[in-house]
């Protein structure tokens, strides 16, 4: 693919390059990717997988980080209404 610049931003694009010691082209890709959102679908997939592959120790460790999170929450409220009542676990959440 072949992109036409005005010539103002080829200019520009070709300083910062050298100021940053990569070739035109390197530096574009480099901010084009960082300028563009990221491909949403690709990173849930490898988040789904990285939860599939994980080790029970790591299950275990993020369950009760979560347990300790849930807990915590509902001692600082205010209220004496839990935010996480036990008898609704794996009904709203």
């Amino acid at each position: 693919m072949n992109v036409i610049l005005p010539p103002d931003l080829e200019r520009r694009l070709s300083a910062e390059a050298a100021k940053r010691g990569l070739d035109v082209e390197q530096f574009a890709v480099k901010v084009l990717g960082e300028c563009l959102p990221a491909d949403r679908k690709i990173e849930a997939v490898a988040l789904l997988q990285s939860w599939i592959d994980a080790d029970d120790t790591e299950v275990a460790d993020q369950k009760a980080t979560g347990d300790f999170l849930i807990e915590a929450l509902d001692v600082d409220r205010l209220s004496n209404r839990k935010l996480f009542p036990p008898e609704l676990k794996g009904v709203t959440w």
